[in-house]
């Protein structure tokens, strides 16, 4: 797989957030998909349940990530592991926060109301 230069990486804003997508099937990548994620402060984010494993790790700022609304807030430094079918949820606090989020290739959220949103940057 080649190398994804930032200027390359393609960017979605959704619910108030960033994502800049790097690996995804449409950039090469057979398994496997990340992404930055930038958040503004006391940004409220959407739970939805997972369909496939998410791994975040907080690059700055602070989080609080809810799994299964059991609330962990993570600074600089700090993952967690969201398993394939739990609940998640991130929100941020009174500063901007940016984390690095890992999953597989297939993901799928599954809102409140059972509509299932297939996110872009995994494409």
């Amino acid at each position: 797989m080649p190398a994804v230069r930032t200027a390359e990486a393609v960017v979605h804003e959704v619910h108030g957030a960033r994502f800049t997508s790097y690996a995804a099937p449409a950039r090469g990548s057979k398994e496997l998909c990340a992404w930055r994620l930038e958040v503004p402060a006391n940004l409220t984010g959407v739970a939805h349940t997972i369909t496939r494993e998410e791994v975040f790790l907080v690059l700055s700022g602070s989080v609080r990530l809810s799994i299964d609304g059991e609330p962990h807030t993570l600074t600089p430094g700090d993952a967690a592991i969201a398993p394939a079918g739990s609940s998640v949820r991130l929100d941020t606090m009174d500063e901007p926060a940016a984390a690095w989020v890992t999953t597989s290739v297939g993901l799928e959220g599954i809102l409140a109301d059972g509509s299932r949103f297939a996110p872009p940057w995994v494409n």
